[in-house]
């Protein structure tokens, strides 16, 4: 865990930024009723043929209910800092899936982007966040970590400590 200051400052706000993307594309995907995976991944060029596979109509509906929930979730629980040792890898695991649709190697959804793009930026801050404890800066994992439930069965610990 951090200890000065600014490190628990810069801490605090990668989580909150890095919850907010996530919870702004949750909240619109889950009040959108056109949306699904199945556009998004239609384009995918380089890895197309292993993204087509989550095309297909008895698919895309399945995947579409998690990539909509899966953002909301991961953004709620960045933005409160709570189970951010759970979310982060889920978190993480999803931009490397979009990096990949994204890419059309060696470029990543155009020619400014090469070999590197954002999500990658987005990955290492999730990592970040992961081995800093960030939910421990001002957030509910610290709380949490203190409730009898929490203190009295070790296995639940690691999901918040």
């Amino acid at each position: 865990m951090t200890n000065s200051v600014m490190d628990r400052r810069l801490t605090l706000f990668f989580r909150l930024a890095m919850g907010w993307v996530f919870l702004y594309a949750g909240t619109w995907q889950v009040l959108s009723p056109t949306f699904s995976v199945a556009e998004f991944l239609d384009h995918t060029k380089t890895f197309h043929g292993l993204f087509a596979v989550f095309t297909g109509p008895a698919v895309a509906p399945f995947v579409t209910f998690l990539v909509k929930w899966g953002h909301l979730l991961i953004g709620l629980s960045l933005v409160s800092g709570l189970l951010v040792r759970v979310s982060g890898p889920f978190g993480m695991a999803l931009l490397a899936v979009y990096y990949l649709a994204h890419l059309d190697f060696p470029y990543v959804e155009s020619h400014v982007n090469f070999i590197l793009d954002y999500h990658i930026v987005y990955i290492a801050v999730i990592g970040y966040l992961v081995a800093a404890r960030a939910g421990h800066v001002w957030g509910l994992d610290g709380w949490v970590e203190r409730l009898p439930l929490f203190r009295d069965h070790a296995y639940l610990r690691p999901l918040v400590s």
